[in-house]
C-alpha cells in the first residue's frame, strides 16, 4: 500500500505571509493617520468660522463655512429623510429647496431634525414662507449610509416626499431641476426650523489616532515574532 508524505511548507512561506501582513497593517495604521488629520482640520474649520458670507452660485465653497443665501423656499416639494436617529429616538431630517435666479442650481437646505411620532407626520409643521426671504447656515452634504439597498426615493410617492439617504442626484432627478452640490445647514436661530445641533462627525480624530496606534503595534508584534521565529529556526539549522 502505498503512501504519500506530505512534504513540508517552504521555510519562506511564513515569512512572505507574515510580511504581508505587517504591510497591511502599516497601511491600516497610516489610513487612519490620515483620517484623523482630516476630521482635525474639519473641526479646526468648524471653529474658525465667525461669520455669515453672502452666497452667490458658482462660488467656491469651504466644508462647514457659515453663508447666507436668498430665495424662494419650495414649500411643495420637500424631502424627509428617514433613519436619522438623535439620541436614540428616530426622525427625519426636513430638507426644503430654496430656489434663487432661475438659471441656477437649486440649493437643498436642511431645517433640522424632526422626531418621528406613531402616526402621519402634521404637514402644517413643515410650512415655511412663500415670499423671499435670506437663509443662513453652514455648508454641509446629505447624510451618507455605509451602504444602503433599493432606490432612495419612491418617484411615485406624494410630498413630502420620503428619501432614504439620498445622493444630491438622486435628489435632482426627483425635482427634475438640477442641485447645488453642497446642502446649507440652517443656522439654529433661524426660524421655521427643527432641532439642530451641527458639528462635524461624533467619531473624531482621537478615535482614528487610536486605531493606528492599534494597526502599528500589531504590525509591530507581528514583525517581532516574524524576526524571532527567522533567529530560532536559523539557529537549530
Amino acid at each position: 500500500m502505498n503512501t504519500k508524505t506530505k512534504k513540508p511548507l517552504p521555510t519562506w512561506l511564513p515569512l512572505v505571509v507574515g510580511a504581508f501582513l505587517v504591510a497591511q497593517f502599516a497601511g491600516l495604521g497610516a489610513w487612519q493617520v490620515s483620517r484623523g488629520l482630516e476630521k482635525h482640520a474639519e473641526r479646526a474649520a468648524f471653529q474658525e468660522e465667525s461669520s455669515f458670507a453672502a452666497w452667490q452660485d458658482g462660488m467656491e465653497i469651504r466644508p462647514y463655512q457659515r453663508l447666507k443665501a436668498t430665495g424662494r423656499y419650495d414649500t411643495g416639494r420637500q424631502f424627509l429623510l428617514e433613519n436619522i436617529i438623535i439620541n436614540g429616538r428616530y426622525g427625519y431630517y426636513v430638507i426644503t429647496p430654496l430656489v434663487g435666479d432661475e438659471d441656477e442650481p437649486v440649493l437643498l437646505v436642511n431645517r433640522g431634525w424632526l422626531e418621528k411620532g406613531s402616526g402621519d407626520i402634521n404637514i402644517a409643521t413643515l410650512e415655511v414662507p412663500v415670499t423671499r426671504t435670506t437663509v443662513r447656515g453652514r455648508a454641509g452634504s446629505l447624510p451618507r449610509a455605509g451602504y444602503k439597498m433599493g432606490a432612495a426615493i419612491d418617484p411615485a410617492s406624494a410630498w413630502p416626499r420620503r428619501a432614504v439617504y439620498p445622493d444630491t442626484g438622486e435628489v435632482a432627478a426627483a425635482l427634475g431641476v438640477s442641485v447645488q452640490e453642497f446642502v446649507l445647514l440652517m443656522d439654529h436661530e433661524e426660524a421655521f426650523g427643527f432641532y439642530r445641533h451641527w458639528v462635524p462627525t461624533e467619531f473624531g480624530p482621537g478615535k482614528h489616532f487610536g486605531y493606528a496606534f492599534q494597526w502599528f503595534a500589531m504590525g509591530a508584534v507581528l514583525s517581532g515574532l516574524l524576526v524571532w521565529n527567522y533567529r530560532k529556526k536559523r539557529f537549530q539549522s
